[in-house]
């Protein structure tokens, strides 16, 4: 028949969303009292859902989050300081379009970067491209990259991403050298891009984790000033969640 020939010429042409939603009629005679304009709809809708998955899942995969989060999941029932309201409002990711920054500040284990993360799935589906970073190590790839001569390779890689999430900012006093090579990765981004930064420490205490006040000063003046804040409290999730398996077994 000609419908398995097109359908065959459909999965030759890999439009995989239309080759499967034919199918998806052909078995099923109820289909056929749709009109032509009805069916065809339905085989660009599918089409056009697969290929978006597809693309979600190719951010996903390029963004390397630490973790598995969505905003979906994120626990408002322990207070944590967080307004559900603002952090729901995050994902229109308007504040992205208008190049702003997330500072996520608070003590250890209590989710900064569960929410960072979920924060960064939501805009991946709303289809910016995004990186998670862990501050350590990218200092520690950003020193690999100058010995073998790609840092300005690197900067520019980092430079084209809609979002990077700095995870862990603040852990240790940064060199002078490496302070100096956040502000280039961070003026490369200025008023251009968008970033959402972890740290145990507030903003006020950043200044001092760089010998340089002029190279501090130059490096809070672009991150803090066109931020939203986003101060977290209360115990450690980890410790919360430890003790509610505990007393799940002890039942």
């Amino acid at each position: 028949m000609m419908i398995y020939n097109t359908l065959e010429k459909l999965k030759e042409m890999k439009l995989k969303g239309m080759s499967k939603c034919l199918e998806q009629q052909l078995a099923m005679p109820e289909s056929q009292s749709l009109s032509f304009d009805e069916r065809f709809g339905l085989l660009v809708d599918f089409e056009d859902s697969v290929r978006r998955n597809l693309r979600l899942a190719s951010r996903l995969k390029r963004a390397k989050l630490r973790e598995d989060a969505c905003v979906e999941n994120v626990d408002f029932g322990v207070a944590r300081g967080i307004d559900k309201s603002v952090i729901l409002g995050f994902t229109s990711c308007e504040w992205i379009n208008q190049h702003q920054n997330i500072i996520v500040s608070g003590p250890t284990g209590v989710g900064k970067t569960y929410l960072a993360c979920a924060i960064l799935h939501s805009a991946c589906r709303e289809g910016f491209v995004g990186k998670y970073l862990r501050i350590p190590r990218l200092l520690d790839e950003i020193n690999i990259a100058k010995a073998n001569g790609s840092y300005s390779k690197l900067l520019a890689s980092y430079a084209r991403y809609d979002l990077l999430l700095f995870d862990d900012w603040g852990l240790s006093p940064m060199s002078a050298d490496e302070s100096r090579n956040i502000l280039e990765l961070v003026e490369d981004r200025y008023d251009r891009k968008s970033s959402i930064i972890t740290s145990q420490l507030p903003p006020e205490k950043w200044f001092e984790l760089m010998p340089d006040p002029t190279i501090a000063d130059a490096i809070l003046d672009r991150l803090i000033h066109r931020s939203h804040r986003l101060k977290m409290k209360g115990p450690s999730m980890r410790k919360f969640k430890a003790d509610n398996v505990k007393e799940t077994k002890d039942k």
